[in-house]
């Protein structure tokens, strides 16, 4: 090694590439100055970034601990392993799969454990809150099974489990899938695993986005009426982007190693796998348990305050992190509306609705999640002005246009609140030191 390339080795990011280094500390600015309602974001702790950023980059395996295609990997073994263990400890599950690099992968890996090509499954659709992994039609699971959806009623934004009785009943899917992305309420486990075993299907159950509200007790388990539940570690498990696939029975266990390895991934992701294995261990925590049942108050009282402003929220409310508001009565739609509130320093996201006649691109709502902001120490006081400041926001759209004002006034006291709740305090460069986390109460 030349000096300049040992001088290069050992450089921190901003001598190396201050390019690089200025777009990390510009992201950091925009997530300290804002309020994160992204319902599939959340904020790591200063371990989980760590350990993602850690030594473990520069290591490959393909396998699993004691059986690798790569030497070197006793040590990684241990790292795996213990994730696997926190994980089954967490979820009360017999079996985790740790290698999984998102959620989408999760679902592949068990869909292709469980389902042939060209059988049937059944999901839910996507305008009423299903994923794309479950199959859409434009996706690979939509292109390599033959797909059936069931939906929600039209009166209420709830799921009508007689409806997929029926449709199960109709299609005999080798699959039934319950979750997906954009679905407030608690799932009905034990009507799922009903309607599954009359038609003989296995029943897959998706908690990516309540996943961390199951860890802390503030949702039901679906473990003990599920075959197979996938899942990812960020939104509510608060860790870094990856997924889980869990089960019970060996066979099923067996089924899903293979269907990952060689199947759907190559090598793991094992800086990844480290801080999967750190937010595990946090969700371990007594003070995890606190921490989900802030999130599904918190949610609750900013649905509250949209709905006593007179806006629509499906179902009526939220049993989860996650809450979906209709804008198609007051006349707007969600990438309009979404583009406005992030001019103010609140980040959402579009998000179709049930029913929705939009095309994915605009839709006619919005969705909203609380984790990120409960990490960060918002309660629900705090919770339910930012629904008030919201419904300003939205009022003054719908009124005819962007009012400046009303955003210059929105804009200071979203600033004002974030000042008070510090992410990552102190740290004027593009990351946290070490022992620094974000702030909480």
């Amino acid at each position: 090694m030349t000096t300049d390339d040992a001088r290069l080795f050992n450089a921190p990011l901003a001598e190396t590439d201050p390019e690089m280094a200025d777009i990390v500390a510009r992201e950091l600015a925009r997530q300290r100055a804002g309020v994160e309602l992204i319902a599939s974001e959340n904020i790591v702790s200063r371990a989980v970034l760590e350990a993602q950023g850690s030594v473990i980059t520069n290591k490959t395996v393909e396998g699993y601990p004691g059986a690798r295609y790569h030497g070197g990997a006793a040590v990684v073994d241990d790292m795996e392993r213990l994730g696997i263990d926190r994980a089954r400890r967490v979820f009360g599950a017999a079996y985790c799969n740790l290698q999984p690099h998102s959620g989408t992968q999760a679902n592949r890996t068990a869909i292709h454990a469980l389902v042939k090509p060209g059988e049937r499954i059944l999901s839910m659709r996507l305008d009423a809150g299903g994923h794309l992994s479950h199959g859409a039609p434009f996706s690979l699971t939509g292109r390599i099974y033959d797909i059936a959806h069931y939906g929600v009623r039209r009166q209420d934004g709830r799921i009508d489990m007689d409806e997929v009785a029926a449709r199960a009943a109709e299609h005999r899917p080798t699959l039934i899938i319950a979750g997906g992305s954009a679905y407030p309420r608690a799932l009905d486990f034990a009507a799922f695993r009903a309607v599954a075993d009359r038609v003989g299907a296995r029943l897959m159950v998706d908690m990516a986005h309540f996943a961390g509200l199951v860890a802390g007790g503030a949702h039901p388990t679906p473990f003990g009426q599920a075959d197979i539940v996938t899942t990812t570690t960020t939104k509510t498990l608060r860790g870094p982007r990856g997924g889980l696939v869990l089960c019970d029975a060996p066979e099923i266990a067996k089924r899903v190693d293979s269907a990952l390895f060689p199947g759907v991934q190559g090598s793991a992701h094992l800086h990844t796998m480290a801080a999967k294995t750190v937010c595990l261990g946090e969700a371990l925590r007594p003070s995890f348990r606190d921490y989900a049942a802030a999130v599904v108050a918190n949610a609750r009282a900013m649905a509250g305050a949209l709905a006593d402003r007179g806006y629509d929220v499906v179902s009526g409310g939220t049993d989860t992190h996650l809450l979906l508001v209709d804008l198609r009565r007051h006349g707007l739609t969600g990438d309009v509306a979404c583009a406005w509130l992030e001019r103010a320093g609140i980040t959402t996201n579009k998000n179709m609705m049930p029913f929705d006649e939009e095309k994915p691109s605009v839709t006619s709502g919005l969705r909203f999640g609380t984790a990120a902001g409960t990490t960060r120490g918002f309660d629900r006081q705090e919770f339910r002005r930012i629904g008030e400041l919201v419904g300003d926001m939205l009022d003054a759209l719908a009124a005819g246009g962007g009012d400046e004002r009303r955003l210059a006034a929105v804009r200071r006291e979203v600033s004002a609140l974030c000042g008070r709740y510090p992410l990552y305090p102190d740290q004027p460069g593009a990351m946290p030191r070490a022992g620094q986390a974000p702030a909480s109460r």
